[in-house]
């Protein structure tokens, strides 16, 4: 009885102890469920609480559990628990148990930087030396994070400063790498090997290039790093430009000048990203005035010679063409960015005069004529940087000029066949470039002549030299542009085209590819692009969209910011019950450079966003801009298409939204979407800068097309019409007489003029009526896409691009084909139609044979007009346009004849 007593009486002592202290005052009996008890005490350093429970227990305080299987020691150290941790080494925890990854306490210690918990672990003998299962030891952990007040102390214990993890690395590798510059001192004192290879090679300074470092760099080399490359040849300077990290670049040569050439010739190493190349250039050149000089004259040498490489057969065009385009892309940057460039208020020794392009290209053109073109006499004079090239283009020139004079040697005597091998003999037969004199040989030189060498039997100087020539031409192009004020054809480039114009001519038409590949310059000088339009029209469809978008989104960010995260504020909020208003109002807010690079739409209310809510905000903005309460655009007589209403002044912010419609669709085939809007021909002959003519006035009036035709059709000398140069019209409900021209009420039309007076009636009509309108919506739509560009198609095409290419679904067609007047769709005639059987229409076999054989613009035309007559207005609705069919019919009066 007095034993159940006395246990009653402990079992409420214990009771009363565990409810006073809110705890357990005794540990289970199993390790597994004692240690969850413990850890959550020993992580807050509860000391006297943990003292307690492992009073009388018999608790194994180095059982592991976990995953990792660690240690109540290992928790402590990771925590900072100090006070618990000196409690489990008196207890008789193991300071050097390693986990399952072969971490001691003292890495945990080291890791997290708990300076006290270090310094009790080395006092109770912690083994500095031990490494994890990736040879990783404390040392390398303070490196890793940059511990150097601890590492002083821990230095003391460690017999090799220079112990190697798994893949060879030091402790100060990763102090490099990590750039902890007193860190890499404090192991650089204590005797670190300041060269010690890994594994692969890499030194300490390679760890330090390759993310960067320029200041532990520069510790290293001004303790005499040793500049060397790893196992695979990859050197720290290539590091510096893999990564663009043009700080550290500069830190490298100034240590060692001739790592300044190798950094230039880099620029012709296709591993290299350029974009790296130019940041590295970039920062490196505005360090002085000296290093801007020395950095682009030496890209002037490198593309000198580059360029007479691809100017010699022998050489690969492709991999020459793009070295030596390369270095002239990253030369213009450099040249753009220092003091020296026109567009940062040096004018290059060019004198002010901003000449519009087309007088100096008449300036030019006139000069050729009488041919005393003489260098000086265009306001240019270069600069020094520029001088090495000027040996690349007197080359060009030379080339040039002997092709000219071989086109015009055959054009006298085209039977002459001695003449042409001899020209061959000299041009294609010149001699290696010997890069150690410091004058490349004239093209002139006999002396540059092979004596024996055979080529491909049949091909002509043009055919191997063109694309070669043509690439070199773009390069000039190029250095000329970045010595202009921005938006300015350099002068002595038009008189370079002018000179060789034939020649020019010559190239693009025997490989039209070339126009596409190098005449870049023409997109950007509408004046030399006229001499070469006719050229490019006849270029197929497909490869004038592909240079018309290269050019267009030339500059904008790499395809891979496409899935850049949205901003909030850029996101276009659009209200669908005032679409019109608030995405005019959006849009106006919204800044164009953003608007370039990608489109958000969500409709308020709505969750949705993405490429799809996009495509439908286009499609119901199409629809709106053509809605007549806004009076914007009116239908054409056809009732398909649309063109500016001449009355649109009803609505007070008429040319605002005009400008806004120029805006959408500009931007709509920015990012290549298709809108629900047909516009007459004339509309997009104004869109194109094409004028109008009289054809084109029957989508507004067909009755005064035709008569406009029966005055060009007709001799109208003895018909007395009494016609002068005016028109009367309707000005604010008032018949004024306007005239066509200055004076024009006054001049009679005759048979000698009519054709002038048509074409003035049609600018009356067609352009003068609505001008204002024009002008707004071009200047919307100029916003997004350049005149230049856009001039590469014609009214036809434009609508392709605006509107879609359109494929015809031949067994839809035949579907919804109506036959009459007594055929059937199972008569033979319909099945294998004859040539005597007398039809109105073409059998359905026949029609849609020719269907297949249409060109792009006669199948969007037909296209078009099935669609259009298929359904009327948007607006309308459905229930008032019934479904229309395509009729086959019988007609008695045709006759195969």
């Amino acid at each position: 009885m007095e034993r159940a007593m006395e246990q009653l009486n402990v079992q409420l002592s214990r009771l009363t102890r565990s409810l006073r202290r809110a705890r357990t005052v005794e540990l289970p009996e199993d390790n597994e469920t004692a240690v969850y008890t413990l850890m959550p005490m020993v992580m807050a350093d509860q000391h006297r609480s943990v003292s307690e429970l492992l009073l009388n227990s018999k608790f194994d305080v180095n059982y592991a559990f976990g995953r990792v299987k660690r240690s109540l020691l290992h928790i402590a150290a990771n925590c900072g628990s100090v006070e618990c941790l000196v409690l489990l080494l008196k207890r008789g925890a193991n300071p050097n148990y390693q986990d399952i990854s072969g971490c001691t306490p003292l890495h945990l210690a080291a890791r997290n930087g708990q300076k006290k918990c270090m310094g009790k672990l080395l006092e109770y003998n912690a083994d500095v030396n031990i490494c994890n299962n990736e040879g990783l030891t404390a040392i390398h952990w303070l490196a890793v994070n940059g511990r150097t007040e601890l590492l002083h102390d821990l230095v003391q214990h460690v017999s090799n400063v220079d112990v190697e993890d798994a893949m060879g690395q030091t402790a100060l590798h990763v102090a490099c790498q990590n750039g902890h510059k007193t860190t890499v001192l404090c192991l650089l004192d204590s005797g670190a090997d300041i060269n010690r290879p890994n594994v692969s090679g890499a030194t300490p300074l390679y760890f330090a290039c390759s993310h960067g470092q320029r200041d532990t760099a520069q510790i290293l080399l001004s303790r005499g790093a040793k500049y060397t490359p790893d196992k695979n040849g990859i050197t720290p300077l290539d590091l510096c430009v893999q990564g663009g990290y043009g700080e550290t670049c500069e830190i490298l040569i100034q240590h060692n000048s001739r790592l300044f050439q190798t950094l230039i010739q880099m620029t012709q190493n296709d591993d290299m990203k350029e974009n790296m190349l130019r940041q590295v250039l970039e920062h490196v050149s505005q360090q002085s005035d000296s290093h801007y000089q020395r950095i682009l004259t030496s890209l002037a040498e490198v593309a000198t010679t580059n360029g007479h490489k691809l100017l010699s057969l022998s050489s690969s065009y492709e991999a020459q063409m793009k070295s030596l385009l390369r270095i002239v892309r990253i030369f213009c940057h450099v040249f753009r960015l220092g003091p020296s460039s026109p567009n940062n208020g040096n004018d290059m020794g060019y004198n002010g005069n901003k000449t519009p392009r087309s007088q100096v290209f008449k300036m030019c053109a006139r000069q050729m004529e009488v041919e005393t073109i003489q260098k000086d006499e265009c306001s240019w004079t270069g600069s020094a940087v520029f001088d090495p090239l000027e040996l690349l283009w007197h080359s060009l020139d030379e080339w040039l000029v002997l092709i000219s004079t071989e086109l015009e040697r055959n054009r006298k005597n085209p039977s002459s066949s001695s003449s042409s091998s001899e020209i061959a003999s000299l041009l294609l037969k010149q001699r290696e470039v010997d890069h150690s004199t410091p004058k490349l040989p004239s093209l002139l030189d006999p002396e540059a002549i092979m004596e024996t060498e055979v080529y491909a039997d049949g091909e002509d100087v043009i055919s191997m030299t063109a694309s070669r020539l043509s690439a070199v031409i773009q390069a000039f192009y190029m250095c000329c542009s970045c010595q202009m004020p921005q938006g300015m054809t350099s002068p002595r480039f038009i008189e370079f085209v002018c000179k060789h114009d034939e020649v020019l001519k010559c190239f693009v038409t025997r490989n039209p590819k070339i126009i596409f590949n190098h005449f870049h310059f023409l997109l950007e000088c509408p004046e030399l692009m006229s001499r070469f339009m006719h050229i490019i029209k006849a270029q197929p469809f497909k490869d004038r969209c592909e240079w018309f978008y290269e050019h267009l989104l030339a500059g904008q960010p790499d395809s891979d910011m496409v899935h850049r995260p949205v901003n909030e504020n850029d996101i276009l909020l659009i209200h669908r019950d005032t679409i019109f208003r608030s995405s005019c109002e959006m849009v106006s807010k919204s800044s164009n450079e953003k608007l370039k690079l990608g489109i958000a739409v969500r409709f308020h209310g709505e969750e949705g966003m993405g490429q799809g809510v996009v495509r439908e905000w286009f499609d119901i903005l199409s629809n709106e801009i053509i809605n007549p309460d806004y009076a914007l655009f009116t239908q054409s007589a056809d009732g398909t298409t649309f063109q500016p209403n001449s009355n649109s002044s009803v609505n007070p912010d008429h040319l605002n939204y005009f400008q806004f419609a120029g805006h959408i669709l500009g931007l709509a085939l920015y990012h290549r979407q298709l809108v629900n809007i047909y516009f007459t021909r004339s509309f997009y002959k104004h869109i194109l800068g094409i004028p109008v003519s009289y054809q084109d006035v029957s989508s507004i009036d067909p009755e005064y097309a035709k008569n406009l035709q029966w005055i060009l059709d007709n001799d109208i000398s003895d018909l007395g019409l009494e016609l002068t140069f005016s028109v009367e019209t309707d000005v604010f409900g008032a018949m004024e007489e306007v005239p066509l021209k200055p004076g024009g009420t006054s001049i009679l039309v005759t048979q000698d003029n009519k054709a002038e007076y048509v074409q003035l009636v049609t600018e009356l009509r067609m352009t003068r009526a609505i001008q204002p309108q024009i002008n707004a919506f071009l200047q919307g739509f100029h916003t997004f896409i350049l005149p230049s560009l856009v001039q590469l198609f014609d009214e036809y095409e434009l609508e392709l691009l605006l509107s879609g290419m359109p494929e015809i679904d031949v067994q839809d067609w035949c579907r919804n084909t109506e036959y009459t007047s007594g055929y059937d769709p199972r008569e033979p005639v319909i099945q294998s139609p004859r040539v005597s059987e007398k039809i109105s229409l073409l059998s359905c076999y026949i029609f849609l044979k020719t269907c297949e054989k249409m060109t792009e613009q006669k199948a969007h035309e037909l296209s078009t007009f099935g669609a259009v007559c298929h359904v009327g207005p948007w607006w309308n609705s459905g229930t008032i346009h019934q479904e229309k069919l395509f009729q086959l019919r019988y007609t008695a009066g045709f006759t195969s004849n």
